[in-house]
């Protein structure tokens, strides 16, 4: 039996891939972490960056190139580096002391330290981040000079902030609004049948007034505010969720900051800063039947979930590209390869002589190069967002942790009748009878047969 195993090959995968398999999900599909019904949702929230408003890789570019030039003045040498699309993926850690941009599995986390020493990068804006961090220790190491990797850091850190401090990037949005907002026609789609369907909406971002409203006119239209029953702008998130010290301010048709005492939150308003706690007591929304999107785990779901009792809603375009890969031929026969040489490892450890070892050790090295082939598909430096190999990322554990479902975009709701039922899956647990079909045809289970184990007993 060992003879006939040793010579199987990948070409056998194909036939254990049941049929259909690959084109199977649909990228506007939307996943449960937690059961949520939507007949029981009476209320919409959404954050606008990435939420509402999706921006298309050109601004990735400008955001780099101009924090990239804030350096020079400290860093000559980087001005060579172009921003490199698609190599930075979100929710990677950079250890401070080290100077290393790494993407770090949900179990091993603690291990590696947390604090002051790590930091994660949890948010789409971060990529530009990342990327000149990284292009920044490239030019140290390779010109061999020494550095302060945590200095260097703040550096960075500091020429990014200045993009954002110095309204950069509002100016180049509202300049060029067809270059760098995505899909709007689907934003206007989803607010207008959700408010037509009777359900209360309302906004709550750290963006300013003017920057959202020139967005919402292009997307929706200049009648966007009568969607909203409120609207909420610079609310500096994450504090509006977790402190009561900031009261709110109203804003006149101007734009202009007003300073009488707000008594309720009205239809046809808006907002400036304020906080969660005066939100709910003006507004008595609470519980279950809020459901609040954004794009930050930490910003913008992390106090709702875990505090507040609301349901949240991750937004997470980087899911489209990602399943275009797993509905791949490629991907769907390397990942049942892969599965088939673990089982196959599983139950043939046990056999020591020589010819035996040899053949163990050709599968670990094709499981290694297979491992290798599967994440490449999705980032040749970082690969999927969501797997470190067989574990989920750290950002995948928190995405699980904070939100009770996620997307890609907003839009995915246009699919669902707003009485839907979202349902999560069951999956395996360890130590769970393998019925799932992947691991029943792949002989990949966690516990070797009792009687292949007998003699080492």
């Amino acid at each position: 039996m060992f003879y006939f195993l040793c010579n199987v090959s990948p070409s056998f995968s194909a036939d254990l891939i049941p049929p259909g398999v690959c084109n199977l999900l649909n990228p506007s599909t939307i996943y449960a972490n937690n059961e949520v019904d939507l007949d029981e949702v009476e209320i919409y929230g959404f954050d606008y960056d990435y939420t509402l408003a999706l921006y298309s890789n050109a601004l990735d570019t400008m955001i780099y190139n101009t924090a990239r030039d804030f350096l020079v003045k400290h860093y000559k040498g980087i001005s060579k580096y172009d921003y490199i699309p698609n190599f930075a993926a979100r929710g990677l850690h950079y250890d401070i002391q080290k100077g290393l941009l790494m993407k770090i599995d949900a179990f091993h986390y603690i291990q590696l330290g947390t604090g002051p020493v790590m930091k994660q990068f949890m948010d789409v804006f971060s990529i530009p981040e990342m990327t000149l961090l990284a292009a920044a220790n490239d030019y140290f190491n390779s010109n061999d000079i020494e550095y302060d990797p945590g200095h260097l850091y703040k550096d960075v850190s500091d020429a990014i902030g200045m993009v954002h401090i110095k309204g950069y990037m509002y100016k180049w949005i509202m300049q060029d609004l067809e270059k760098y907002i995505l899909r709007g026609d689907e934003t206007y789609a989803v607010l207008q049948r959700l408010a037509s369907h009777g359900k209360k909406l309302f906004l709550i971002t750290n963006s300013p007034f003017s920057f959202v409203d020139k967005g919402m006119n292009y997307m929706v239209g200049k009648d966007w505010r009568d969607l909203f029953d409120i609207v909420i702008v610079q609310a500096d998130k994450p504090h509006f969720f977790n402190s009561c010290g900031k009261p709110f301010r109203r804003l006149d048709s101007n734009g202009d900051l007003q300073w009488d005492k707000i008594k309720s939150l009205d239809k046809g308003q808006v907002y400036k800063q304020g906080n969660l706690f005066d939100f709910l007591r003006l507004t008595g929304w609470r519980g279950s039947k809020v459901l609040y999107f954004g794009d930050h785990l930490y910003s913008d779901l992390a106090d709702l979930m875990l505090r507040h009792g609301w349901r949240t809603g991750a937004i997470v375009p980087e899911l489209e590209v990602e399943t275009r890969v797993v509905n791949t031929e490629q991907y769907a026969q390397g990942l049942t390869w892969l599965q088939a040489l673990t089982g196959l490892l599983e139950r043939m450890q046990m056999h020591r002589d020589p010819e035996s070892k040899k053949v163990l050790q050709d599968w670990l090295k094709e499981r290694e190069e297979l491992r290798a082939v599967t994440k490449n598909l999705f980032n040749p430096h970082f690969g999927s967002i969501f797997r470190t190999c067989h574990n989920p990322t750290y950002f995948s554990r928190r995405l699980c942790r904070f939100s009770d479902v996620y997307m890609a975009s907003i839009s995915c709701l246009l699919n669902y009748d707003l009485s839907y039922t979202f349902y999560p899956r069951r999956t395996p647990l360890q130590h769970e009878a393998p019925l799932w079909m992947d691991q029943l045809c792949t002989g990949c289970m966690k516990t070797p047969f009792l009687e292949e184990m007998a003699h080492i007993r």
